[in-house]
């Protein structure tokens, strides 16, 4: 099968004009790069909270309306209904989508902040209680612990879904053990 080429503006021999292409044309998105199922699910919530806030005065209307009603809501809310789904759809473009994705991805390190954050609050608790209640320690459990914690934490979130290079199913290196 053959393609064709499109014409070039330029005058040129069949090479594409960069200078007057828009470079977004080029990628569908700013970031390309595949995610997991469950990171798909936190850009899908940023995107709809972003479409929300766009619509809130719309939301708040409609809401407003179909307060303290039960079968009427349909006839009663029509106006507020429409306007509302109008404006979620005039929102709900893939611009907004790929502006959703970039807000994640600023995030990123944000995220994992606070996922440290988290941890160290929690290896702090469990030394106060255990101190508190006087509890003996298993010193070996609790290095073996913590060491993997510090492992956890010290992966890079995966974005693509791929393992580095070196690493089995577990996490850890391949190799001799």
């Amino acid at each position: 099968m053959a393609t064709m080429a499109l014409p070039d503006s330029s005058g040129s021999s069949g090479e594409p004009n960069n200078k007057q292409q828009d470079p977004r044309l080029s990628v569908p998105s700013h970031n390309p790069l595949p995610l997991s199922a469950s990171q798909e699910a936190q850009v899908r919530d940023v995107y709809y909270a972003r479409v929300r806030q766009h619509c809130a005065e719309e939301i708040k209307a409609f809401a407003a309306c179909a307060r303290s009603r039960t079968f009427s809501i349909p006839f009663a809310c029509r106006a507020q209904n429409q306007a509302m789904n109008a404006c979620m759809l005039r929102h709900a473009t893939p611009s907004e989508q790929d502006a959703a994705r970039e807000e994640w991805f600023s995030k990123r390190l944000e995220r994992q902040r606070e996922r440290e954050h988290k941890a160290r609050r929690a290896r702090e608790q469990e030394s106060f209680m255990r101190e508190w209640w006087n509890l003996p320690e298993d010193e070996r459990r609790d290095a073996e612990r913590l060491r993997d914690m510090e492992e956890k934490l010290g992966r890079a979130e995966r974005v693509a879904g791929v393992r580095r290079r070196g690493e089995d199913k577990g996490g850890g290196k391949e190799g001799g053990s």
